[in-house]
């Protein structure tokens, strides 16, 4: 006999307030020159973003994962990014 499928998502604030880590709420594009810091803070995952193209000598800070995320997903040099995200 086949049972039905759930179509229930799970609540997101639920993992979170048990103690877990919850999925971050906007995707950005994987890329080969940004470097993610991360940032100690209570029972959260923060993480500082920052940029190193062209030449991986001088990142530009680009605040945190929030605020980096529009940034990163404008970028027009597409020869930085995986070929999947391209």
């Amino acid at each position: 006999m086949a049972l039905p499928l759930s179509t229930a998502t799970p609540d997101p604030t639920a993992t979170a307030e048990a103690g877990g880590y919850s999925l971050a709420a906007h995707r950005i594009k994987r890329c080969t020159f940004r470097r993610l810091t991360q940032v100690p803070v209570a029972h959260d995952r923060v993480y500082d973003v920052a940029c190193l193209y062209p030449d991986r000598r001088r990142p530009i800070p680009l605040g945190d994962l929030e605020a980096a995320t529009p940034i990163c997903n404008e970028c027009t040099a597409a020869h930085i990014f995986r070929a999947d995200e391209d």
